[in-house]
C-alpha cells in the first residue's frame, strides 16, 4: 500500500520519478540483453528521455524550495510528454516502416553522440518494423508510452498543487 504521505510530498514524487525512470531503462537493457530485443532509433530515444527525466527528478529531489521543485516537475512534465509522442510515432509510424534510417530519433541520437559515447546503452542495433514486438499483448512502445503519461500526469499535478511540503 502506498503510504498517503509518499502521495502529497513533492520531493518523494520527484525521487520517486527517477527511480521509475531509471527502473524503466533497466528493464529495456535487460530485454536487450537477456531477452535479446534489438533496440531501434524510436527505442533509444525514448531510453534518453527516461535518463533525462530521472535527472531532472533527482535535482527536484535533492533541492529543498517549492520553486525549485515545481520547476523541475513542469521540466519532467514537457519530458515526459515528448516521451509520449515519441511512442505514439514509434507505435503508428515508425513500427510500420521498413527503416527507421534518418528519421528525428536517428538524427538525435547521432547528433548527440550517444551511440559512440555509451554504445551498451545507446548503440541502435534493429530498424523500426524488426524492432516491433509485444509484451503481455502489447507493442513494447505502448508500456513505455503508458508510464510517459502516468509521469506526465503526477509532473502535471506536482506543478499545480498549491500547498507546501
Amino acid at each position: 500500500m502506498v503510504s498517503s504521505r509518499l502521495l502529497t510530498n513533492r520531493r518523494a514524487l520527484l525521487g520517486l520519478g527517477s527511480l521509475v525512470s531509471l527502473a524503466a531503462v533497466g528493464a529495456a537493457l535487460v530485454s536487450q540483453y537477456a531477452y535479446g530485443m534489438a533496440p531501434c532509433p524510436w527505442c533509444i530515444l525514448q531510453r534518453v528521455i527516461f535518463l533525462a527525466i530521472a535527472l531532472v527528478c533527482g535535482l527536484g529531489w535533492l533541492g529543498r524550495g517549492a520553486v525549485w521543485q515545481r520547476t523541475m516537475a513542469a521540466i519532467a512534465g514537457l519530458l515526459s510528454a515528448s516521451g509520449v509522442a515519441a511512442a505514439v510515432y514509434q507505435n503508428t509510424v515508425a513500427a510500420k516502416a521498413f527503416s527507421c534510417n534518418l528519421t528525428l530519433a536517428d538524427r538525435i541520437i547521432t547528433a548527440l553522440g550517444l551511440e559512440g559515447a555509451v554504445p551498451f546503452l545507446f548503440r541502435i542495433e534493429a530498424s523500426c518494423a524488426d524492432a516491433a514486438v509485444t509484451l503481455l499483448g502489447l507493442p513494447y512502445e505502448s508500456w513505455s508510452g503508458a508510464l510517459f503519461a502516468v509521469m506526465a500526469v503526477v509532473a502535471a499535478w506536482l506543478v499545480l498543487r498549491r500547498n507546501a511540503d
